[in-house]
């Protein structure tokens, strides 16, 4: 039975203003919910008297994309126009993308797709054959991001003119422009006049829905569910960016460019001031100026990365850093840098800056006082590290640009990143007996460089891969990339073992001043040999065709794979009708599970590949609920089109797609793709609803508190009936 939702009694004064705050907090939910990135307009302008062109014009927001016009086998969406009537005129020509349309390799199709990012226009010749002439349409887009698809959203117009009189001269003829124009949240239209002008603007749904129990919207349930703590919201990349940054920062800490720094610069900073003849007066004095310069040593530390991950922003932007994902040319960059990072800390050069740079700032720093001195020891720090850090902060912000991170990325990496590395600085200044504690410089750091080295290697083949795909040279298959990687963690745990070694590795000496050859292997490094060992073990049966889903987000496709052995299972829904599942849910008192999805929709494919593989996911989907999948780019057409109403006004739904794309919006509040949502037969919903998460155990645990939730109400039905 669906809940009934009670308005309190107010006063009128206190209804007003509630009634206006929560209005703007439906909006605020609303767009959260229902991403609507592209905001369209479309208008026709008479260029002769003979020819007209219609231009479509679309704003993008940042971190979407809309797909452009060209046709890829099972691909994503392309943008189509769709004429209804047309009179006095005939098209000339397809319509065309104009502009900056960006190329790109998409693994999860195993093609090259093409879009716009931040503006798109598309254009329309028109031949008009005089007299009256009536154009009437609608154009179709799609747009997605790293997390969502939105599903095909139409664009209706409707162009009505008189065109000139062909015998008429040219000199005397005016072109005469008659625009629509679409302020599109990415939905449906509606239409008004101003002038001679004909507008249609795309609103937020706030649509009647069929008369239809199972239509009947839940998105206020949906809602409370999630209030509730349920969301399943991917962490922020922020949080991410910056725990990634800080690990950088701890493990730049410990290498031998930075570590055997510490005790010094903090001796120098206590002991600066005093002599052997100090009063405990001035010791003390002297101790507390050395914390207060500690202090600020490490935020200049701040404030040096912290820039450069600032200038790095202004510089690139987040949409220059996400296209930069898509480049080969600087994949192959990214590849050729990391190697010759990971060279670099196996010990085969140096990377160090020019020495007049340090040799300049260190002679500033000495012949200056005060915090300036302070801050220019900082910056000496940086250029004297270089050689360390300089590879792990070129790792750190080469996965800022792939990952696609936000404007902050860069600058959020940058501050986890010098967080960590000024922390020891100050906690050693402040407690100074910490530092009788902590290790000695040693061969330790080393390793922990030959460590780096061997990771930096293995992931720069990630950015061959994308190159090798984007064209098509067939280099680096599943299969070599896998090949490549077993070896490598294998060599990194004979290094970790002892079995190689690499020139920085110090040699060591037995009483006589002989070089030990079968030294002992320390137990920490044992356990890290373990691990490796264990790893390149792992990634064997990936040879075969097994998943290796920990490898899964940086090795190439399952499609680029020759030989597989065990082709991964594929979960088939029951349905792909609302009504006809619903039926079969009702008849066979069982739970309801609704994939909305696209044909084009990557997040969709990768939900389906990373999760639904599981076996315990695909046992629970197929057998514990009744799976109905709804296409919402599905191009079969109605029988005949539906008219609904959405703000005021009437949209046609002519697809099958179209059907289930307004099911999502106005039942349940949501119209990207992958979106899934658990019911029982009547169409209300369990628990909250789930979208783009390739948390298996989350996703697992989603679907028992569905079921959990659906017996708990049969339970009380049956109670109540007895």
């Amino acid at each position: 039975m669906q809940p009934q939702t009670h308005k309190p009694e107010r006063v009128k004064k206190m209804k007003r203003i509630l009634f206006f705050l929560l209005t703007l907090c439906c909006i605020g939910v609303a767009s959260a919910q229902m991403p609507q990135p592209v905001k369209m307009t479309a208008s026709i302008k008479e260029v002769s008297a003979t020819e007209a062109i219609i231009t479509f014009n679309a704003t993008i927001d940042a971190g979407w994309h809309m797909y452009s016009t060209e046709v890829v086998p099972d691909g994503p969406n392309p943008a189509t126009l769709h004429i209804d009537k047309i009179s006095g005129a005939k098209l000339n020509g397809a319509l065309k993308p104009q502009g900056n349309v960006i190329k790109h390799y998409d693994d999860m199709f195993g093609a090259e797709v093409y879009y716009f990012e931040n503006k798109g226009q598309f254009t329309q010749k028109v031949t008009l054959t005089g007299g009256k002439y009536l154009i009437e349409g609608y154009l179709q887009h799609s747009a997605c991001n790293d997390q969502n698809c939105t599903p095909p959203t139409n664009l209706d117009f409707k162009f009505e003119g008189v065109a000139e009189s062909t015998e008429k001269k040219e000199d005397t003829e005016k072109p005469t422009e008659k625009a629509t124009e679409k302020a599109a949240e990415n939905t449906d239209s509606a239409q008004s006049t101003e002038k001679t002008d004909s507008v249609v603007t795309t609103e937020t749904l706030e649509a009647d829905t069929p008369a239809n129990g199972l239509w009947t919207p839940v998105i206020d349930q949906l809602k409370a569910f999630e209030d509730g703590g349920n969301a399943n919201a991917a962490d922020s990349p922020l949080w991410y960016i910056f725990f990634l940054g800080f690990i950088g920062g701890l493990v730049a800490l410990v290498t031998p460019c930075v570590w055997p720094i510490i005790p010094m610069t903090v001796s120098f900073f206590i002991k600066k001031g005093t002599t052997k003849k100090s009063s405990p007066e001035e010791l003390a004095a002297a101790k507390r100026r050395g914390i207060r310069d500690a202090i600020i040593y490490g935020l200049s530390i701040v404030v040096i990365y912290v820039s450069l991950g600032l200038i790095v922003t202004a510089l690139f932007g987040a949409s220059a850093l996400n296209s930069l994902a898509t480049n080969a040319v600087f994949n192959i960059i990214f590849f050729l840098m990391l190697l010759v990072f990971g060279a670099s800390f196996l010990g085969a050069f140096e990377l160090t800056l020019p020495a007049r740079w340090t040799n300049a700032v260190d002679s500033k720093a000495g012949s200056t006082s005060g915090l300036l001195a302070i801050f220019l020891m900082a910056f000496t720090l940086t250029l004297v590290s270089f050689s360390c850090t300089g590879p792990i902060i070129g790792f750190l912000l080469v996965e800022v640009a792939t990952d696609g991170g936000s404007m902050l990325a860069p600058t959020i990496g940058m501050l986890g990143f010098a967080l960590a590395l000024a922390l020891p600085f100050t906690l050693f200044a402040m407690f100074p007996s910490m530092l009788k504690s902590a290790p000695k410089s040693g061969n330790w750091m080393n390793v922990v460089k030959v460590t780096l080295g061997f990771i930096e290697i293995a992931f720069s083949l990630k950015f061959l891969s994308v190159a090798d795909l984007t064209n098509g040279w067939g280099l680096l298959d599943r299969e070599t990339f896998l090949a490549l990687w077993i070896v490598l963690f294998a060599l990194l745990g004979a290094y970790l073992i002892g079995w190689i070694r690499f020139p920085h590795d110090e040699d060591e000496y037995d009483q006589m001043g002989n070089v030990i050859v079968n030294h002992r292997t320390s137990v920490t490094r044992f356990f890290m040999a373990l691990i490796s060992f264990s790893f390149a073990i792992y990634m064997v049966p990936g040879l075969w065709g097994a998943p290796c889903k920990a490898v899964s987000a940086f090795a190439p496709p399952m499609s680029t794979q020759d030989f597989n052995i065990a082709p991964e299972a594929e979960v088939r829904p029951m349905f792909t009708d609302y009504e006809a599942g619903m039926k079969f849910a009702a008849e066979h008192n069982m739970p309801v599970m609704i994939d909305f999805t696209g044909y084009g929709c990557v997040n969709c494919r990768k939900m389906e590949a990373a999760v639904f593989t599981d076996p315990t996911v695909a046992q629970l989907m197929t057998k514990q609920y009744v799976l109905i999948q709804l296409f919402v780019d599905e191009k079969t057409s109605l029988p005949q089109p539906i008219e609904v109403t959405i703000a005021g006004q009437q949209r046609k739904l002519r697809t099958v797609g179209d059907r289930w794309s307004y099911l999502q919006a106005s039942k349940f509040g949501a119209n990207a793709q992958p979106f899934y949502v658990l019911l029982d037969n009547q169409g209300n919903p369990l628990t909250r609803s789930y979208s783009y998460d390739e948390d298996i155990p989350a996703y697992t645990s989603w679907l028992r508190e569905g079921l959990k939730q659906y017996r708990n109400g049969v339970k009380e039905l049956k109670e109540l009936s007895s």
